[in-house]
């Protein structure tokens, strides 16, 4: 297979599974109804593609070197994951596959994202539907990051890397909070969705819902704390990766 259709494959189930974290916009009937299987049916279908996506993204790596590499910042990025347990949104997975994405490009990021959640979450013994959602959300924030560095290569700064991270923290928890909405909310609340409503409407109630639940605090530590460290560590951290670019 060549490059462009890993990439293309790899998009295109990123597009799909984008579309598994906003079901509750398009399966309004699902919501809130006695008969949800349309929208388990789209959650179930998440783990799937994200299995597809990360053979996809995989490739052919250029050798051991570089798998002992991913296999190694992976370890890293769930070991921080492991011991800061997401309190209070200090996440330090975030810093490493940040990082590591923005040295070795994109598809290594997707990888490292995606590889580092799959890794902790089976240490928590915490495996579940939220699981492979996870594993999209990082695994974009480090394509993110790897496309960022790829497209400044040598004018690069670490503060670009350090808004990035403030940036993705806020939209990693707005998409994560999207799929779970309807379930955590229930139908009754005045910020839950409402198939009656318009579209407008419902992403205003969804927006309060995040402001209240996450953006001001877990989000906004999150944001604050990586950006700080990729700050403090980012230079000398991107330094030595990139010695092992491919």
């Amino acid at each position: 297979m060549t490059l462009n259709l890993q990439r293309i494959g790899l998009v295109l189930i990123s597009l799909v599974g984008f579309a598994g974290f906003v079901w509750p916009l398009w399966l309004p009937q699902a919501v809130g109804s006695s008969d949800s299987t349309s929208g388990w049916l789209a959650l179930a279908l998440l783990p799937l593609l994200a299995i597809g996506a990360l053979w996809f993204a995989q490739g052919k790596l250029a050798g051991p070197r570089q798998i002992a590499l991913l296999g190694l910042l992976a370890a890293i990025a769930a070991a921080t994951r492991i011991a800061t347990s997401g309190v209070g949104g200090f996440e330090l997975i975030f810093v490493v596959v940040i990082l590591g994405a923005a040295a070795l490009g994109a598809r290594f990021g997707f990888l490292l994202g995606a590889s580092a959640i799959l890794l902790s979450s089976l240490f928590f013994g915490g495996i579940g539907p939220w699981t492979a959602f996870q594993m999209f959300a990082v695994g974009w924030v480090g394509a993110g990051a790897g496309l960022i560095g790829q497209r400044l290569e040598k004018k690069l700064k670490i503060w670009h890397l350090a808004a990035y991270a403030a940036a993705s923290a806020y939209l990693f928890g707005l998409i994560m909070n999207l799929w779970f909405w309807p379930f955590a909310v229930g139908p009754q609340t005045s910020i839950s969705f409402n198939p009656e409503a318009s579209l407008w409407q419902n992403l205003a109630s969804f927006l309060t819902y995040s402001l209240v639940s996450s953006t001001l605090t877990w989000d906004t530590v999150r944001a604050l704390s990586s950006a700080i460290l990729i700050l403090l560590i980012g230079k000398p951290f991107i330094q030595t990766l990139r010695r092992y670019k491919f």
